[in-house]
């Protein structure tokens, strides 16, 4: 067994080491920004007290991101001061170095940071929430910042921003919006711009862009105010556009669009919470626009994300901004199978089969069994120390479960003995 054990150990590392050499960025929930990551050998229950605290950190700021974990560090943004930091730490949580890379958002009632770092090949991007993009070294140094926002002219929206950058064929993508460009390339290398997409005349929101490939074409995702539509990674042309506010026959849309999409053999799936409709629609990588495959009202997360396990998508819903429960609806259908009060809305991710829920107002943390039939809990814990909203989703990396809280950070062992 202890051999075993040993193995499934080396070759989740191994795969770990093989995403960072095969050149595969490491960031926004998880491989593919799917919120499902490829891990194995994990717990499939929890003691009564929760798993095993690894170690704790605070001093890292401010901030809802998630941790970006490498092979050997531990990469996290946090505000202090008016700054955006970018903290790096070591797999044992001890602080390797911090470098400010930008200005907090100066229009967000609640400015603390947003953006999950992406790693890729060595180099560690990031965007403050006032707009600056920043290419950044293993050791901590600046290797190149792009103020893209002052740049193209645009307004940064009401709670600031919350990009993660996005890198495809070493070009690292943002989405200022506005009336010069509604998507910018830049070359991961030296900050050089490589293309900028046509505007479409509308601000940005607070989407993570989606990567989507089919037949050899690559296309990004993302939402703006009207829209969800997809840009050619190539060249920066706009291949399609989808009118994804007239899926609400009683509003306009524009209503705080956060999450990133999902996507499955030619099928995109958008949600959001702030009484919008979500919907499922056929993607044509021929450049025609997409068409509504069905809309369900129930499924509106407020900032939790979502996941598409075997054909069943779960998230929560956004009653108000004080109250959410838990859903599950059909993929192919879009039939709501349950809907499910616990404790109160928050973020959800999964791994090797199982679910993990990340509840907002209480940091109440549970391990489930998806289940289409009902909201199926296997072990729950809290987490305690922390301030402010439980808005950071968790990460799961080498068995280990990364959980934010504001300025303070656990990560805890999930591994099977």
């Amino acid at each position: 067994m202890k051999r075993t054990m040993i193995k499934i150990a080396f070759l989740v590392v191994a795969a770990v080491l093989a995403l960072e050499s095969s050149g595969q960025q490491i960031g926004w929930r998880g491989p593919n920004r799917t919120g499902v990551y490829a891990e194995t050998g994990l717990l499939k229950a929890w003691p009564s007290s929760g798993p095993s605290l690894l170690w704790e950190t605070e001093g890292i700021g401010m901030g809802y991101s998630s941790a970006t974990v490498t092979k050997d560090a531990v990469y996290i943004t946090g505000i202090r001061g008016d700054k955006d930091v970018l903290t790096a730490l070591t797999q044992d949580g001890k602080k390797k170095w911090d470098v400010e890379y930008g200005t907090m958002s100066k229009v967000n009632s609640a400015p603390e940071s947003r953006c999950t770092p992406t790693f890729l090949n060595g180099k560690i991007y990031v965007v403050s929430g006032s707009g600056e993009l920043a290419c950044v070294s293993t050791s901590g140094k600046i290797l190149w910042k792009e103020d893209y926002y002052s740049k193209y002219g645009a307004v940064v929206p009401r709670f600031g921003i919350t990009e993660s950058p996005l890198i495809v064929d070493n070009k690292v993508i943002v989405s200022p919006g506005g009336n010069k460009t509604a998507m910018v390339a830049y070359n991961a290398d030296n900050g050089s711009v490589v293309w900028e997409a046509p505007s479409l005349n509308e601000g940005s929101q607070y989407v993570n862009p989606l990567l989507i490939e089919d037949k050899g074409m690559k296309v990004i995702v993302t939402v703006n105010p009207t829209y969800i539509f997809g840009v050619n990674a190539a060249d920066g042309k706009i291949l399609w556009k989808f009118n994804f506010g007239s899926v609400n026959t009683d509003q306009k849309g524009g209503k705080n669009y956060i999450h990133t999409p999902l996507y499955r053999d030619g099928f995109l799936f958008m949600a959001n919470g702030y009484g919008q409709t979500s919907a499922k629609i056929k993607i044509n990588f021929d450049g025609t626009d997409p068409t509504l495959v069905w809309k369900n009202p129930d499924i509106n997360p407020h900032v939790g994300g979502m996941v598409l396990i075997g054909n069943y998508i779960y998230s929560s819903t956004h009653d108000n901004n004080s109250k959410g429960r838990w859903i599950c609806v059909d993929w192919t259908t879009g039939k709501t199978m349950w809907i499910t009060d616990w404790n109160n809305k928050g973020s959800v991710i999964s791994a090797d089969g199982l679910l993990y829920l990340y509840e907002e107002k209480n940091g109440n943390v549970a391990l489930v069994r998806p289940n289409p039939e009902k909201l199926d809990i296997i072990s729950s814990f809290s987490v305690k120390k922390g301030e402010g909203p439980y808005w950071a989703h968790p990460v799961i990396d080498k068995g280990r479960l990364f959980l934010r809280h504001g300025d303070y950070m656990a990560v805890y062992s999930v591994k099977a003995k």
